[in-house]
């Protein structure tokens, strides 16, 4: 091929070459224009918007951002002067967070998924670390993600609790048969010989105990046969305070003990009273035992119930967002209190602190709350009383399955 026939293919690959940096200049610019373009208020609005919590310190320790929602979780008030202060300062109520902060400072290590429990609240949070680079790839600071896993740690144990109780249910059925028959056979037996001996009075008051521990025996294996059976709701528009009344009413003792209050403003809720009713009689029975009753001490042996509304407008403690309306009810007693250890079991089938108890009561209880899609939670300290809450969600009529299924707990209406 000659010089002549290369020459024009040339020229256009010469110009291609020299147009490429000016390209790639023109399109970096134009970048950096966008960049511009964008306030910096636009990406400060951002984080603070996020529904996760979001903590940004600075290379020399000081907050350069926090948001409302790393607020809430951490269970700290909002001050008009914490950025810029050190992160020591502002986080001092949470150290469990500050270790973090400051271990990550000094290790290349990030974790990418960890978590923690706070001591000031007792929730538990799952986080993640970065670090923050500037254009030079110099550090300049670190950020802190993280969120409320309490919600999360409750479904679980919900879940460890049915598969218990799912085990135990197979037990009951299997022992039930058994155990019955022959306690039936004992107390009519013991009867006929109570009849036939009346003029043994000691051989009458012998078998009448038989026939009262035979008694006490089958309705405890009645009541653990209630207990794993699966609560099928009869669903209905309920006034609860009627319903709270009844409870107490239906109380075997302590009744007069026991101070109602059902705020003015509360709404149908769409739930099974008889259910409630025994989630009721079984908070207030607890708490009637466990408080002094008696007239040396009248104002501070009150049992409190509370009922109150809250509206799906109010602002969550434990959540990055509003909750939907739901009742929250509190019964409160001026007992002994409660130790961590027990706190923790309290809700197990079968473990009890009173020398009659079944320990049933709080498993009820927390199976009545659980199919009804609620929350409970406890309160306590030893020698400062317990409180229980339980927070039920309101449902519209309309909106509400009229055949549903939660875990082993089937749903009519």
């Amino acid at each position: 091929m000659s010089p002549s026939s290369r020459t024009p293919s040339s020229k256009p690959a010469t110009a291609v070459k020299k147009t490429r940096p000016a390209l790639a200049k023109a399109i970096q610019a134009k970048d950096t224009r966008v960049e511009d373009s964008v306030p910096d208020r636009f990406f400060r609005h951002l984080v603070l918007n996020l529904r996760n919590g979001v903590l940004a310190v600075a290379r020399d320790g000081r907050v350069a951002a926090m948001n409302g929602t790393a607020y809430r979780v951490l269970g700290l008030r909002r001050r008009a002067n914490d950025r810029g202060q050190p992160f020591t300062e502002v986080l001092k109520a949470c150290p469990e967070v500050v270790r973090v902060l400051q271990t990550t400072f000094e290790t290349s290590d990030l974790p990418n998924r960890a978590e923690l429990r706070l001591s000031k609240t007792g929730r538990a949070i799952g986080y993640t670390i970065s670090k923050i680079y500037d254009d030079a790839h110099n550090e300049i600071g670190l950020t802190l993600f993280f969120k409320d896993l309490t919600r999360v740690e409750q479904i679980e144990e919900r879940e460890r609790l049915r598969d218990r109780l799912a085990t135990l249910g197979e037990m009951a059925a299997a022992i039930a048969h058994e155990v019955k028959n022959p306690l039936a056979s004992i107390e009519i037996m013991a009867g006929v010989l109570r009849r036939q001996l009346t003029d043994r009075p000691d051989a009458v008051e012998a078998l009448g105990d038989i026939i009262k521990e035979s008694r006490m025996a089958n309705a405890i294996v009645v009541e653990v046969l209630e207990f794993v059976r699966p609560i099928r709701l009869q669903v209905e528009a309920v006034e609860i305070g009627e319903v709270a009344r009844d409870a107490v009413a239906s109380l075997e003792r302590g009744a007069e003990h026991v101070h109602l209050e059902v705020d003015a403003d509360i709404p149908p809720l769409m739930a099974d009273p008889n259910q409630l009713r025994q989630l009721f009689i079984n908070l207030m029975t607890n708490a009637v035992e466990a408080t002094d009753t008696t007239d040396a001490m009248p104002d501070t042996s009150r049992v409190a119930v509370h009922i109150a509304h809250v509206p799906s407008d109010a602002e969550s403690a434990t959540t990055e967002r509003p909750l939907p309306a739901h009742l929250k009810i509190e019964v409160r007693d001026h007992g002994p209190g409660i130790s961590d250890d027990d706190l923790e079991r309290i809700f197990s089938p079968f473990f009890t602190t009173k020398p009659q108890g079944t320990g049933l009561g709080l498993s009820i209880v927390r199976k009545v709350v659980d199919a009804h899609d609620g929350i409970i939670d406890t309160m306590s300290a030893p020698g400062h009383g317990t409180t229980f809450r339980v927070t039920l969600p309101i449902l519209p009529a309309p909106a509400y399955p009229t055949e549903s299924t939660h875990g082993p707990h089937p749903r009519r209406r």
